[in-house]
């Protein structure tokens, strides 16, 4: 493209300086604007995520994201794990899209290959896609060192493949039942070494509306985010969008204008990594 654009460049000088000659003088001007136009239309494709899916994850980078609620600025980071799912995440994705709120979807490989093209269109939307393992199975996950590190391989695959991107790599894993749980605990404290040997981090949560839990009605749940995020700086909020928490989505843009209200600015982790 740049060579092409020399070229006329040259004739057009060639044309006005020695030849004088205003017909091709205007054809060739004419021509220099279109390949003006491409080439900048270029350049700023190359500055956009979709040609540039290596996201950056440096020392600086992984301690910023490690102490991310200790940070006193109103953001809000909307996470959604577990899916993606049939019913739920497509209603997720269109009242995001409705509120104009971006979010982040840590999503299961195995859900992954079942709907591609819901998690092509949350990567689409504008929303980050991020790491929550192959199975979500315990047993599985923390079988070897090489059965996590293989989890979140194949997910990575999963996402790539659903997404057209060669070798995406979001470089933020969430544990299933989150890195604090009892849960497999000392699993984690070594899987966390692992996961730096594959140029990732991890990040938990400081704020829920507790939606796995069906025993809260919409009211309740909106009354546990508000209380989960009291007096918190930068919040990063637990939802789910499985197909079995159908009242995520009920309360969703009730929680989105909840936290506009209270001056918060919804960002994505791609944010902190590019």
């Amino acid at each position: 493209m740049y060579y092409i654009y020399i070229y006329y460049y040259r004739r057009f000088l060639y044309e006005i300086f020695y030849k004088k000659n205003i017909k091709q003088f205007i054809y060739i001007s004419l021509i220099i604007v279109f390949f003006t136009i491409i080439l900048f239309i270029s350049l700023d494709n190359n500055n956009s995520r979709a040609d540039n899916p290596e996201l950056y994850l440096s020392d600086e980078k992984r301690n910023l994201i490690q102490n991310l609620y200790e940070n006193e600025e109103k953001v809000a980071y909307l996470t959604f794990d577990d899916g993606p799912s049939k019913f739920v995440t497509p209603k997720v994705l269109e009242i995001l899209k409705q509120n104009n709120t971006l979010a982040n979807f840590f999503v299961v490989g195995k859900h992954v290959e079942e709907y591609p093209d819901l998690v092509k269109q949350a990567y689409e939307d504008g929303h980050f896609i991020a790491n929550h393992g192959y199975s979500h199975n315990n047993s599985k996950l923390y079988k070897s060192k090489q059965d996590f590190i293989n989890e979140i391989l194949e997910t990575d695959k999963s996402i790539s493949k659903a997404i057209g991107i060669e070798n995406y790599c979001s470089h933020i894993f969430r544990f299933p039942n989150g890195s604090m749980s009892k849960i497999h605990y000392q699993d984690k404290k070594k899987a966390i070494k692992y996961l730096n040997e594959i140029d990732y981090t991890y990040i938990d949560w400081n704020s829920l509306n507790n939606d796995s839990m069906k025993k809260y009605s919409n009211a309740e749940l909106l009354a546990n985010l508000k209380k989960s995020s009291a007096n918190k700086g930068t919040l990063v909020i637990l939802m789910h969008d499985t197909g079995d928490v159908n009242k995520t989505y009920d309360i969703l843009e009730d929680s989105i204008n909840f936290l506009k209200s209270e001056g918060y600015e919804f960002k994505t982790f791609y944010d902190l990594l590019k």
